[in-house]
């Protein structure tokens, strides 16, 4: 029969046992016992956090992600020491470990912990924020998770890229949502030479405002750029809070403004080159002459 000194002497056997340190099933269990109390801890907190952002809703989810943030890898941090130190692991052995990770990062990690402290820089200062529509090398997404060490990105094709953090905070990156004012887009056309540039300009303009996601302030406007080897060039001008989906609001408004131009007579000409011949005559000779 199983006594309780049989169950205590078996959860204080020391299976590992060197230089003075011993680990046993007691210690594992006090470690497994101090982890749920810090997840629950975690949650309870968690909750307290969103009702208190839901509470205050001036506060932008970027902010509330990266104070929970924050908080989870606090509790985590201090987690881990006490659970080392709840299986024996003493402090001096940690700063030591962590004196050669330093020498380490020296040695050939100096890339991880730049990641690692811009991914700090990141959730505390707020330059890139969790839900951000942000340019990275020419490609378009918005900010979907800001992790310790990489951030991921999702994409316009629904695809996530995983970007270092130390990009995110050193390399030129055009962040979309921090605009004071919204974001302004064009749609470059080319008309024939004989066409009425004002009319143009008008129907332009009215493919613009025709648009639910074109917006009425700022105003559309059209810009005569310039004369080009086969049309006279303009670009129309707009804003939109639509930002991701922003290719498509580009499309919707050169179908409508091929639309408007066809109703109008209004040409959109292709590039054409005259042929001249030096020796024209040479062409009407038989061949056998």
């Amino acid at each position: 029969m199983l006594t309780m000194e049989k169950l205590l002497e078996i959860l204080e056997y020391d299976f590992i046992n060197l230089g003075g340190y011993h680990l046993n099933l007691m210690l594992i269990l006090k470690a497994l016992s101090v982890i749920v109390i810090l997840r629950i801890i975690l949650y309870v907190f968690s909750l307290v956090l969103k009702s208190f952002f839901k509470r205050h809703q001036n506060i932008d989810t970027g902010r509330q992600y990266a104070v929970l943030q924050f908080l989870k890898y606090i509790i985590y941090f201090l987690g881990a020491l006490v659970v080392l130190e709840t299986v024996g692991v003493k402090m001096s052995a940690i700063w030591a470990g962590a004196a050669a990770l330093l020498v380490g990062a020296g040695l050939g990690l100096q890339q991880a912990v730049s990641d690692f402290f811009s991914g700090i820089v990141l959730l505390s200062e707020g330059t890139v924020e969790v839900g951000d529509v942000v340019i990275v090398d020419g490609t378009v997404g918005k900010v979907s998770k800001i992790g310790l060490r990489v951030s991921k990105v999702l994409t316009r094709d629904q695809t996530t890229i995983l970007i270092p953090n130390s990009k995110l905070v050193m390399e030129n990156v055009q962040n979309w949502s921090h605009n004071r004012v919204p974001a302004r887009f064009f749609v470059q056309v080319g008309v024939a030479y004989a066409s009425d540039v004002k009319l143009v300009e008008r129907l332009l303009i009215q493919a613009a405002k025709e648009h639910k996601s074109v917006l009425k302030k700022p105003e559309p406007r059209v810009q005569f750029i310039e004369f080009g080897n086969s049309s006279l060039d303009f670009k129309l001008f707009f804003f939109s809070r639509e930002l991701m989906p922003i290719e498509f609001v580009k499309s919707d408004l050169r179908f409508r403004i091929t639309q408007l131009f066809r109703e109008n007579n209004i040409e959109i000409p292709f590039p054409q080159r005259d042929l001249w011949l030096r020796n024209p005559e040479k062409l009407r000779q038989p061949e056998n002459e």
